[in-house]
């Protein structure tokens, strides 16, 4: 490898972002972290991270079903707004049309305890399932997704625009 110049990509070290000091309603942990399912479309989980930009961070967020470990949704923006987590349930929604029933996992965040984000869960006929407190693993199938794609494809990389990050991600 030396002989090459080539490198090994390493895992970095974690750094929590979700901000779960709020007084908004936490939903219960419907999942428990049983990730073993039978068939599509009965548990989606969903995270957001962000990227380093030169104009400032980017983030990314995603709808991820745990059957298949299919991206079923996924919104980017240049803030983490309730908005950002809306728009990838929507798209989610859209191209599944799932049946009432199903469970979206997230973490504690702001965005996903907020009555908009919880109105239109309702709206679809799912149901919202929380993580535990400080806890990653319980949300594994999507933090897993995050890590794979910062090594594979973020990580070592400067990004100029948030444009040039999106079409990574994309990519």
């Amino acid at each position: 490898m030396k002989l090459h110049g080539i490198k090994a990509r390493t895992k970095r070290r974690f750094k929590a972002t979700t901000d779960s000091r709020h007084n908004l309603p936490v939903a219960p942990n419907l999942l428990q972290r049983d990730f073993s399912l039978v068939k599509p479309d009965q548990v989606w989980t969903t995270d957001i991270t962000y990227l380093w930009t030169d104009e400032g961070r980017l983030y990314p967020t995603l709808i991820l079903d745990v059957f298949s470990r299919q991206v079923v949704g996924w919104s980017l923006k240049p803030h983490m707004r309730t908005e950002l987590v809306s728009d990838a349930l929507r798209m989610a929604w859209f191209r599944r049309r799932p049946e009432a029933g199903l469970i979206v996992h997230s973490d504690r965040g702001s965005q996903y305890c907020s009555a908009e984000f919880q109105d239109l869960l309702k709206s679809y006929g799912m149901r919202s399932s929380m993580s535990r407190r400080a806890n990653c693993r319980d949300n594994a199938p999507t933090e897993s997704l995050w890590g794979s794609l910062k090594r594979a494809r973020i990580h070592g990389h400067r990004f100029a625009t948030r444009r040039e990050a999106m079409d990574e991600v994309i990519d």
